[in-house]
């Protein structure tokens, strides 16, 4: 048998492609998961290379998963994904100790790749970006209370500061029928919370249909029993149409939850950036929801210290994020990229500014967070169950997404709950990005 572990980097995406190589290697009579990296004879990385911070982590990681060669059992160390699609030549030249090098379209050859490694053969590579998702391939599910469903690779939107076009190619979307299949599959196993993901989630089926089928899309994993809570990520704001709002609005599976991604208000800066509408576009999508929605919630990123981005330029940026009290929300630091148009702008901001900004603009959210917190005390929420610690149920609301959003703590002295389960509770304390809820009715939904 040949002991493999698996560490996985970066976003969901990545969590989806480290799922389906165990999904292949368990499916194999001869490999065996350990999380334990001191036994395994095979390590893989799946790495992130999205952004420095992400490439320093992934090379930190490779590098730490090449010492257990020289102490423990290890014989040979994998490195995939994003870092490696981006940067084959340059590991390979670098890091000449790695074994054997997959990018993000060919990870479905790791059992064999494993196998020659382990018998010194050169083996791997690079092939050009596209995998072909399906519900037919191997998935290794690893909780039981979520799953990511990802109903197309790759992006067509060319904004200037982002890489993944050339890591994970243009949009090429699955068919409604196969992202169903893997929906059916997933809610027979128990899971109860689909998280629906893409690069754009708005774009999905533009290559296939002609047209954005979002919202077909979602009616169709509507009717998926089982399932209870529909989440979508990765919204871009420019593409929310009528009927993707509609949908949300009608179907009570799915969360009131929109991620948006505004990235920047400042007319400028968004036209530096590549991105498609202006303010007023996105004010009128924000509306748009909120009216027809009341209870939605809305969750954006931003980033800051955008090349050529001047004082009122970010004052733009603070005024907006003011004006409309996102629910949630989150701000990157720009990020230098190689490959990128925005590499060569010029009028590059100084780090400590963008730090600056990006601080300035976390306290002015956390302030907002607490106020729209607070309004929550004595209502009665949905909640799912996701993990428990000696004291508290660690819960989530349909209305926050797992690992970014808020978390909700509830006493573990009267109740017994299951973890994957919803329940009703009320919340009784509000923090900045925690709550403190009780369950009203032990009974799940």
């Amino acid at each position: 048998m040949i002991r493999y572990s698996l560490m996985t980097l970066g976003c969901p995406k990545n969590e989806i492609d480290s799922q389906h190589m165990n999904g292949f290697l368990r499916g194999e009579d001869d490999f065996l998961y350990t999380d334990d990296f001191e036994e395994a004879e095979v390590i893989i990385i799946n790495t992130c290379g999205f952004i420095q911070d992400a490439k320093e982590e992934s090379i930190e990681t490779i590098l730490a998963a090449l010492e257990y060669k020289k102490q423990y059992n290890c014989k040979s160390v994998i490195v995939t994904g994003c870092l490696t699609q981006r940067y084959s030549e340059e590991l390979e030249a670098d890091i000449p100790e790695i074994d054997a090098v997959l990018g993000t379209s060919n990870f479905d050859k790791i059992a064999e790749v494993i196998r020659e490694s382990l018998e010194g053969k050169d083996t791997g590579g690079i092939e050009e970006a596209g995998f072909d998702y399906s519900s037919s391939l191997p998935r290794e599910l690893d909780n039981d209370v979520y799953a990511y469903l990802k109903i197309a690779e790759g992006c067509n939107n060319n904004c200037t500061y982002c890489s993944i076009p050339q890591i994970r190619g243009a949009v090429k979307s699955r068919s409604i029928a196969d992202i169903a299949a893997e929906a059916e599959k997933i809610a027979e196993s128990g899971i109860k919370e689909l998280i629906i993901i893409a690069q754009d989630t708005t774009q999905y089926g533009v290559d296939i249909y002609g047209r954005s089928a979002l919202a077909p899309l979602l009616k169709r994993l509507a009717e998926v029993k089982g399932i209870k809570w529909i989440r979508v990520l990765y919204s871009y704001p420019e593409f929310i149409t009528d009927e993707i709002i509609e949908v949300f609005a009608e179907e009570d599976k799915i969360c009131n939850y929109f991620d948006l991604p505004i990235q920047h208000s400042s007319q400028k800066i968004r036209k530096l950036m590549n991105r498609k509408g202006n303010e007023e576009d996105i004010a009128n999508i924000i509306n748009k929801i909120r009216n027809k929605i009341p209870d939605a919630k809305i969750r954006t990123s931003l980033i800051a210290g955008f090349p050529g981005e001047e004082e009122q330029d970010f004052q733009n940026l603070k005024k907006f994020v003011e004006k409309f009290k996102f629910d949630r929300l989150g701000v990157f630091e720009f990020s230098r990229e190689e490959g990128t148009a925005a590499y060569n702008l010029n009028n590059r901001v100084p780090e400590e500014i963008k730090a600056e900004r990006k601080e300035e603009i976390m306290q002015l959210q956390q302030e907002i967070s607490l106020a729209k917190n607070r309004e929550l005390i004595g209502r009665k929420i949905e909640v799912i169950i996701e993990d428990q610690d000696q004291e508290n149920y660690l819960a989530r609301s349909r209305y926050d997404s797992p690992e970014i959003d808020n978390q909700i703590y509830i006493s573990k002295n009267e109740v017994e709950l299951e973890i994957g389960e919803i329940y009703q509770a009320v919340i009784k304390e509000a923090f900045h990005y925690d709550l403190i809820g009780e369950i009203e009715d032990e009974s799940t939904k």
